[in-house]
């Protein structure tokens, strides 16, 4: 039964910068790519790449960009992903959520005229 109260989620330190780190997993996952693999085309060490996937590291834009091509994914969907991240990042420690979604409609409509 509903309360009216909406329930919140809250963020999992862990689950910060999945969105992107998910979707380069399954996507390593489906195509039968190993961690080195993404590494060294990246030109970067297996446990530096093996972070970015977990989350504990952000990738560079080139990498994302550089990752999609090689992924054959929508470079702006994969950009969209790692930028959400970079978002959530920047409110993760906020505990007002409704102030949190509010800095993001406000955000937008600044994007929008810039």
């Amino acid at each position: 039964m509903a309360t009216g109260k909406s329930q919140r989620k809250s963020i999992n330190k862990n689950d910060i910068y999945m969105l992107f780190g998910n979707k380069i997993k399954e996507l390593r996952d489906e195509q039968g790519l190993l961690q080195r693999q993404l590494a060294a085309f990246l030109e970067i060490d297996t446990p530096m790449f093996s972070k970015i996937e977990r989350g504990d590291r952000r990738a560079k834009r080139e990498q994302v960009i550089k990752l999609a091509e090689y992924l054959h994914q929508d470079k702006k969907e994969m950009l969209t992903l790692w930028l959400a991240d970079k978002f959530i990042d920047a409110v993760e420690d906020e505990q007002e959520r409704d102030l949190c979604n509010d800095a993001i409609i406000v955000a937008q409509e600044k994007i929008k005229t810039m």
